[in-house]
């Protein structure tokens, strides 16, 4: 059976006193929790500071993710942060792709294929964002859409690779917004892209995690964790918060 992930995604948010209550909280929060993995995302500034409080929780269980990083392992590339740099501190995985790295800052899926193989190459485990626009959601090619960018980085790597990836469905449209695709349309993106990856490797399919992200809240969590192909998520704004984002990942144990 698959072990249930929920990761913190923390954008550009947080200081010292804000990333310390945060992570304690949520490390005494979740203590007695047995089944669910838990990552938190602070900004790449806020690294070293989580990685040591991490080491420091009791429990174990808090795992480090990077929002984002260079594709190259070091060079003149001012102001980027490279894998092996995180690797340093301890990260276990790095956010690839996520919509708001595509769209703000143009990333195509070239550039995302390209941070992914940088991951692993570093013993790191990427997590692989996809996801449709509402105006692609409307005109119903919210699959091809998402199998287009997971088919980018199939053809960059290889479908062996995904054996040590997360991948992570977050709808544009749902992001920030409040709005959460239904559980049923949740569960059959995540359901087009387990058979996708099935029809080339049956095994790397039922083994991957495919997290949910879009507006996953306390209240919602439950049931979008409940669909047969759903085996987490990633949190935006909930994760900021030490009692919603203990709730989401109470759900997921």
């Amino acid at each position: 059976m698959r072990q249930k992930l929920v990761v913190g995604n923390w954008k550009m948010h947080g200081s010292t006193a804000q990333v310390r209550q945060l992570i304690e909280g949520v490390a005494t929060g979740s203590a007695d929790l047995k089944k669910v993995e838990i990552a938190v995302g602070p900004t790449l500034l806020h690294i070293g500071l989580a990685a040591e409080l991490c080491a420091s929780d009791a429990a174990g269980h808090l795992k480090l993710a990077a929002q984002n990083l260079f594709a190259e392992p070091a060079g003149a590339f001012t102001g980027e942060v490279s894998a092996p740099m995180l690797a340093e501190y301890g990260v276990n995985y790095v956010i690839v792709g996520h919509s708001e790295r595509r769209e703000i800052f143009a990333e195509t899926d070239q550039v995302v294929a390209a941070k992914f193989k940088a991951t692993q190459a570093s013993g790191l485990i990427p997590i692989l964002c996809v996801g449709e626009s509402l105006a692609q959601r409307e005109a119903g090619i919210s699959a091809e859409v998402v199998l287009a960018q997971l088919n980018a980085v199939i053809e960059a790597a290889g479908i062996e690779a995904l054996q040590s990836t997360v991948l992570a469905y977050e709808p544009l449209w749902a992001i920030g917004t409040g709005k959460t695709a239904s559980k049923e349309h949740a569960q059959e993106i995540h359901r087009v892209l387990r058979e996708h990856i099935a029809k080339s490797d049956t095994t790397v399919a039922k083994g991957i995690r495919i997290l949910y992200g879009g507006s996953v809240n306390a209240a919602n969590a439950t049931e979008l964790f409940s669909q047969a192909d759903i085996d987490g998520g990633l949190v935006g704004g909930a994760s900021l918060k030490v009692e919603e984002f203990v709730s989401i990942c109470k759900s997921a144990d």
